[in-house]
């Protein structure tokens, strides 16, 4: 199945991604910049087989993000996700829940290994572009080199992006990763299990109000809130 209508793929096998990655630069370059006054976040998921129950989730609980964010300057959201044989694609950035959930829709999921580090090198790519103030992954496993997802996340916190990593599940290699990359950006990590809709909701609607506002948002939603948002702040640098 097609990604994201406007979708693109972000780089592809191995055996040609520094070819791939210069092409990725160049179109990059001459994408013009559009400065809306919005805050930009990156929504990023695992969409490999074992998935779906989270992706079906992730596609209902998606608008909290942009319903928090309203109260806090409003939010534009770009997905992204990889599933298959080297598939990772990028919507353009969004600015409705509506637009949102129709590019997911249009995705399913397929069997594939993990490529977070894809996904890493393309928000680098894209705060390198326009400010970027936040990554929220969604994923359950991680089977790539953790010192290679370290350097890319080290690079991220230099540039000014959280990245707030919420792990389903309990696997314990993708627990030390995941919290390694939240660490290195300043962000902070949780996690939830596909059952437990209303903590990700509430773990989704902070991450957007940080994303929207700042630390002093996150800070006005952990008062109003609770837990989830106090958890982030609580990890955050």
């Amino acid at each position: 199945m097609q990604g994201p209508k406007d979708g693109r793929d972000l780089v592809g096998s191995d055996r040609n991604s520094k070819t791939e990655i210069d092409a990725f630069l160049s179109a990059a370059e001459k994408r013009p910049v559009v400065a809306t006054g919005r805050g930009r976040l990156i929504f990023a998921l695992d969409a490999t087989m074992s998935r779906q129950p989270t992706w079906d989730l992730a596609q209902h609980l998606q608008a909290h993000l942009f319903e928090t964010a309203a109260a806090h300057g409003g939010l534009e959201v770009q997905l992204v996700f990889y599933r298959g044989f080297d598939e990772c694609k990028a919507s353009r950035f969004l600015s409705g829940g509506k637009a949102l959930a129709a590019a997911m829709t249009r995705i399913s999921v397929a069997a594939g290994h993990t490529q977070i580090g894809k996904v890493l090198r393309h928000v680098l790519e894209e705060a390198g572009n326009a400010p970027v103030r936040a990554l929220v992954f969604i994923g359950d496993a991680m089977e790539e080199r953790a010192d290679d997802l370290a350097d890319l996340a080290g690079r991220l916190g230099l540039m000014g992006v959280k990245a707030f990593v919420f792990q389903e599940g309990a696997d314990r290699v993708a627990e030390r990763t995941f919290r390694q990359i939240a660490l290195l950006t300043g962000g902070a990590y949780a996690t939830f299990d596909a059952g437990a809709a209303q903590r990700l909701a509430a773990l989704l609607s902070a991450a957007a109000a940080y994303a929207a506002g700042g630390r002093q948002a996150l800070e006005l939603e952990a008062a109003d809130k609770g837990a989830a948002a106090m958890l982030l702040l609580s990890q955050m640098s």
